[in-house]
């Protein structure tokens, strides 16, 4: 796991809003949004395996403050978790840590999607969602507004590969291969609705899990199952 040698104040400038609104580039971003609480090897993995499938040239975790969908029972300041997130992600540059809807006073991602569509006009955006996320996908508010506006790229995890598909073939639309995907939905002349799904190597390593059993991130074991 990757740790930092830079000073608090560098480390946090690599996370500026300002330096991420207002970059000129054009890059191929993912979004990875959640509460991480906490952040955990697990996110690491499906970032590292949307990033390689995808030839995304960042990936953003976007620190929920609060998921509408989940209690505040047990969630940890979000401080906390934006501090933890960063250490975790410290030596990877490609990787950046922060909360838009804090700034955005906004908890609803269809209303976050359309703010950094707007400040950011020149990136091409895809959702990265785990497969066990993607049977909650119908709860959001304006799922199909969401699938609408960004393509969506479902990172496989144990135990839910093949209910996720179901639920992609009834909540999305336009599945494409993951390589096709790639060079289309993230190209410069594509429009969602699209999605993809990306199969490998699964990490068991859980936020509940971890929070039931009082586990420091930083002790967890890289535990995979190969994907047949």
């Amino acid at each position: 796991m990757a740790r930092s040698d830079l000073p608090d104040t560098a480390a946090a400038r690599r996370h500026q809003h300002t330096r991420l609104f207002h970059d000129r580039g054009r890059m191929r971003i993912g979004l990875l949004g959640g509460s991480f609480n906490p952040a955990h090897e697990g996110h690491l993995h499906i970032t590292h395996l949307a990033r390689r499938a995808l030839g995304l040239d960042q990936v953003w975790w976007m620190v929920s403050p609060q998921n509408p969908l989940k209690t505040s029972r047990d969630m940890a300041p979000l401080d906390m978790r934006l501090m933890q997130a960063r250490q975790m992600t410290a030596g990877i540059p490609w990787i950046r840590v922060f909360a838009p809807e804090a700034g955005f006073r906004t908890n609803l991602t269809h209303a976050t999607l359309r703010i950094l569509r707007q400040r950011c006009p020149r990136h091409r955006f895809c959702w990265l969602m785990g497969a066990d996320n993607l049977q909650g996908f119908g709860r959001w508010q304006h799922h199909d507004i969401i699938a609408q506006t960004v393509p969506i790229a479902v990172l496989d995890r144990p135990g839910y590969s093949y209910k996720a598909i179901n639920a992609g073939r009834r909540l999305l639309k336009g599945r494409q291969p993951a390589a096709r995907f790639r060079m289309m939905a993230l190209g410069a002349h594509s429009k969602p609705p699209v999605w993809c799904f990306i199969a490998g190597r699964r990490h068991h390593a859980s936020a509940t899990a971890l929070r039931q059993a009082g586990q420091d991130p930083a002790t967890q074991g890289a535990f995979v199952e190969s994907h047949n």
